[in-house]
């Protein structure tokens, strides 16, 4: 049998929009709840966290196999570490010059 051209069933398509409003929903509070800080002033070391946020979320959203909550979960310690980084690094000169 042949891989569907437009989409596989309607229960899959209508996953898509549902869960990507969720999941950004999540991010949103998440970057919220950490500060301004995560969304403004990007360095290097915040473009990649913002690169690495975008495929999870975009992983979260194709993937069938992802549940939702799951998915959340894999966000959080992203977003949790970005915050305690650039917490250090606006605390400590070492931090700063590494990033």
């Amino acid at each position: 049998m042949s891989d569907p051209i437009f989409f596989d069933n309607w229960p899959s398509l209508l996953r898509i929009p549902l869960v990507g409003l969720l999941a950004y929903m999540a991010l949103i509070i998440m970057l919220r709840a950490s500060g301004k800080r995560t969304l403004s002033k990007m360095n290097a070391f915040d473009l990649v966290v913002t690169v690495a946020l975008g495929s999870t979320l975009s992983t979260i959203l194709l993937n069938a196999s992802i549940p939702l909550l799951e998915g959340i979960l894999a966000l959080a310690p992203r977003v949790s570490l970005q915050y305690a980084i650039t917490w250090l690094s606006v605390r400590s000169a070492r931090v700063f010059r590494v990033l």
